[in-house]
């Protein structure tokens, strides 16, 4: 079609307009490589930036596939359109998001009647970004009742020490190092695996503000045993008088058991039990970004560590390490609250439960290997390399070999006495179903045909950054 006489060519045929249409690395000036280190001088089109930081992500592994990680890689498409449209909460701002506030409350409270608190409308707890933040906030209630309770008596508070496993995740370490408390290491052998009481007189004391029991060692996903953990410290009470409370560690465990080992006695059922901690993140199945903490009840969280903000009005208490933070994981816990309900949970972890001990069944039966754990506890498990099977390889190499496949399974060394023993570990979530673990064994079987066909040694795998760091 001819141009009309004196006026500008159809707008179809104007390139300044059109250049929006070509491929989004075709558009001129794009060819040009975008600084790594410093800020660029000049701004991109969305679509490029986007673009970039899409494909530079695609290089990481593919999460569903992840077996080192407990956190949540998997949610339901309404989920995902709350996420998104809850970005923009900041979980500090009460005032502003009084909804997100009640709802957090509300996640709290159905935790702590979970949980069997003996009144759960007047516990006292908070959300958190994860388990570390809500286990530090535990341990900082821990050392401040005991400080109160030995200047009341008139005595020092120097010196406090908190007892727990050699097998602990390193958030329990941090704190000990940020907030001046001796850690107290019991440490796991062959014959104790756990913490679960065994010789603990011999680590408590006047200065223990506490004692930690993991419902979920982080290295194998073993519970240890809290009501035997309790019974021994009730015989060092009747003994010495001393009355230690104990924290429970649930970062996994606490929204496993009470729908896949409801009988187990663990939680504020257990009087010496002052608080209990979980990741909604991991087995509460929601995306990374949120932990909770509850205090059996008002006297168990001293009053000088909790601030009041205002509040519709009122006032609401706040105890926290962060301080601005996002809300939407905080509806997405609520949701699938709601979406879930008890029944709905049962069943989510119940099918996780199953598939780990199909696993754990099917690694059994590889030869080269024996059981560390058969994931009867959290749908974790872990393995080793049965002794004398072979000098030419050890799990490293196996884990390198999965890598090949798509699979993320670590290679790691036990703690403090068992260094010398190397572990191999599956954590199965939400979302890894059975045909998935059916092809893990399958590629586990075939990669040890492979290095069992070697005919000599292999050099030494590179060792990655510790996983439970």
């Amino acid at each position: 079609m001819a141009a009309r006489r004196g006026g500008r060519r159809p707008r179809e045929q104007d390139l300044s307009e059109s250049v929006g249409l070509n491929p989004v690395f075709s558009r001129p000036g794009e060819a040009t490589a975008l600084p790594r280190l410093t800020m660029p001088a000049n701004e991109s089109l969305p679509e490029t930036a986007y673009q970039i930081v899409h494909d530079e992500a695609m290089l990481d592994g593919n999460s569903r596939l992840n077996l080192a990680t407990f956190v949540g890689t998997w949610m339901d498409p309404q989920a995902s359109r709350l996420y998104a449209e809850a970005a923009d909460k900041n979980m500090i701002d009460k005032d502003e998001y009084p909804a997100t506030a009640a709802i957090e409350t509300r996640c709290r409270t159905m935790l702590a009647d979970l949980w069997h608190a003996p009144d759960p409308k007047h516990t006292i707890g908070t959300s958190t970004i994860g388990s570390s933040e809500a286990g530090m906030l535990a341990g900082l209630a821990l050392k401040r009742r005991w400080q109160h309770a030995r200047r009341a008596a008139g005595k020092s508070t120097e010196r406090p020490n908190l007892v727990m496993s050699s097998a602990v995740q390193v958030c329990w370490e941090k704190f000990c190092n940020y907030f001046e408390v001796e850690a107290r290491f019991v440490p796991i052998t062959e014959e104790h695996k756990v913490l679960d009481g065994h010789d603990l007189e011999s680590y408590v004391d006047e200065n223990t503000i506490g004692v930690v029991a993991i419902l979920g060692v982080t290295y194998t996903g073993m519970y240890e045993p809290v009501l035997q953990i309790a019974e021994a410290l009730d015989r060092i009470q009747a003994a010495t008088g001393l009355d230690v409370k104990i924290h429970v560690d649930g970062a996994s465990g606490a929204m496993i058991a009470p729908f896949v080992q409801p009988e187990l006695v663990w939680d504020f059922q257990i009087a010496r039990v002052a608080s209990i901690n979980t990741s909604g993140h991991k087995y509460g199945l929601v995306y990374p970004g949120l932990g909770w903490v509850v205090w059996r009840d008002t006297d168990a969280l001293p009053d000088d560590l909790v601030f009041k903000v205002s509040y519709l009005g009122g006032e609401m208490s706040t105890f926290a390490l962060n301080f601005s933070r996002p809300g939407a994981q905080v509806l997405l816990q609520y949701y699938q609250f709601l979406r879930l309900g008890r029944a709905g949970y049962q069943a989510v972890q119940g099918t996780s439960h199953r598939v780990a001990r199909h696993l754990a069944e099917g690694i059994a039966r590889i030869g080269a290997f024996d059981l560390w754990n058969d994931g009867s506890d959290i749908p974790v498990f872990a393995w080793r390399l049965r002794a004398g099977h072979t000098d030419n390889w050890d799990l490293y190499h196996l884990s390198e070999r999965l890598r090949t496949h798509g699979w993320l399974v670590p290679a790691y060394p036990m703690p403090d006495d068992l260094a010398d023993v190397t572990v191999q570990r599956v954590v199965v979530r939400d979302g890894l179903s059975r045909d998935l673990a059916d092809a893990l064994l399958a590629d586990v079987r075939a990669e040890v045909h492979y290095l069992d066909a070697l005919t000599g040694p292999l050099p030494a795998v590179r060792q990655g950054p510790s996983f439970h760091h």
